[in-house]
């Protein structure tokens, strides 16, 4: 008799037991979430290559976000733009779409008509005007002095390649960037045709879209009063101005790049 009362007893814990879920269960509950989010989508700009947001992409995967480090042509606004069109055409869900440098331009123009991007970030980067292209942009405010330190390679069809030399890098493109990290990014770096920067841009998405800036206090590239403007004209919706980052504000500081693209996925 007492036999069938422990055995009793055992069978309900057991039957308790499977439906509580376990810790391991619970876990993973909060991380499925995470599919729920929407994609970031991330577009280098000149000079650099999608490896420039590494430390970004490890932060917001570590939330359970999906992202995308596209690997931006860098051959022409329109030829970008149409490409990166076509990346993000072949996205289910809610988009939030970050550019840095020149790949605000093309995200710009990428993003228009698209009801999947739901945002869009400017991480020291070009929030350009129709007409608008990157070189007079740079030029609207005194201070950049990426002229001077560019290497010319001519292609032979009326068009040029532009690469930073290498040992003007670190400090024009990645000065608060540790010196062994910036001379490997200036191997590395991707150049860019020079009719990418003088092309007007076409209607940008930020009429429509809400835009977020994370804007560079030091960059030697788009200076900051370029980055302040854009921004003021865009009515964004949060600005964070990172006081003493670089160019390369991305990699020298992703915990602030990664918490405004979190505050625009919201």
């Amino acid at each position: 008799m007492r036999v069938r009362k422990v055995f009793a007893v055992l069978g309900t814990l057991l039957a308790l037991a499977a439906a509580i879920p376990s810790g391991a269960g619970a876990a993973e509950k909060t991380e499925k979430p995470g599919a729920k989010k929407p994609t970031i989508v991330l577009v280098h700009g000149a000079f650099a290559d999608a490896s420039s947001w590494n430390g970004v992409v490890e932060r917001l995967q570590r939330k359970g976000f999906p992202v995308i480090a596209v690997a931006n042509p860098l051959r022409g606004l329109t030829y970008d733009a149409n490409y990166l069109r076509r990346v993000l055409a072949s996205i289910e869900g809610p988009v939030v779409l970050a550019g840095h440098s020149y790949g605000g331009m093309v995200g710009s123009q990428a993003a228009l008509g698209n009801q999947n991007v739901k945002s869009l970030v400017y991480v020291a980067a070009f929030a350009p005007e129709k007409g608008e292209s990157a070189l007079e942009l740079s030029n609207k405010f005194p201070g950049s002095t990426l002229g001077d330190t560019l290497q010319v390679i001519d292609l032979g069809d009326g068009t040029k390649d532009l690469a930073i030399q290498q040992d003007e890098y670190w400090q024009q493109f990645a000065a608060d960037v540790p010196r062994r990290e910036a001379t490997l990014a200036a191997a590395t770096q991707r150049p860019v045709n020079d009719s990418a920067l003088s092309e007007g841009a076409g209607e940008p998405a930020w009429h429509a879209i809400p835009s977020y800036f994370v804007n560079a206090g030091k960059d030697k590239n788009i200076p900051v009063a370029a980055q302040r403007w854009m921004a003021e004209r865009a009515h964004a919706k949060a600005v964070v101005e990172v006081r003493d980052a670089s160019h390369s504000v991305a990699v020298s500081h992703p915990e602030a790049v990664a918490d405004m693209i979190v505050r625009a996925a919201r």
